[in-house]
């Protein structure tokens, strides 16, 4: 009696171990498996697209010159930091989406001495300037990746889509960078973030 209660007990610890080896059928994902990491944006500049408005946007940037005002977008200039932001509203003032840029004065950039993290970041403290790869540090492998141009010069475009965080939340940021060249990484160039689709 007294062996077939050690045997009895064995099994029952023993055959949990096997019944871990056996291989999963293909298309099942156990739940408990690791997962891509990704992290999703609310804001840029302390401005949330879809739920600020422009009144809020003018109250923090009431250190800076009066915006600039063209068909639904507005903008201001931040000659410190050299970067420039961009809002575009609705009719009713609502921010729709917000990009944030480097500013180039008579087509010479003055900028290469404004230090890294000074001017207008995004919720997670992403910021102009910052080598791009931190972009990928903070929120996860982008959605997609694509070659890009402005004035000549080669950069990249990091797309990502925050569909999966949730309707009520900003839908898409893009992280726009300087090609790396030579062993130096690129760096942030433009950051936009929106309510909608771009």
């Amino acid at each position: 009696m007294r062996f077939w209660l050690c045997a009895s007990a064995m099994a029952f610890v023993v055959a949990p171990c096997f019944a871990q080896q056996q291989p999963k059928p293909k298309g099942i994902e156990d739940k408990w498996s690791p997962r891509p990491f990704r992290s999703y944006e609310l804001t840029l500049a302390h401005l949330r697209p879809g739920k600020s408005n422009l009144s809020q946007a003018i109250s923090l940037n009431k250190s800076l010159d009066s915006p600039r005002k063209d068909d639904g977008t507005t903008a201001w200039i931040d000659g410190i930091a050299c970067e420039k932001i961009n809002l575009d509203t609705d009719n009713h003032g609502l921010i729709q989406s917000i990009r944030v840029s480097e500013y180039v004065f008579n087509g010479q950039k003055t900028c290469a001495l404004v230090p890294e993290g000074i001017g207008w970041k995004t919720g997670k403290g992403l910021s102009l300037r910052t080598a791009c790869i931190e972009a990928i540090h903070i929120y996860g492998e982008p959605t997609s990746r694509s070659p890009s141009t402005k004035n000549s010069q080669p950069l990249e475009l990091l797309y990502y889509a925050f569909d999966w965080a949730g309707p009520d939340l900003p839908q898409v940021m893009e992280v726009v960078c300087t090609a790396p060249k030579d062993g130096t990484p690129g760096r942030v160039v433009e950051i936009t973030l929106a309510a909608g689709s771009l």
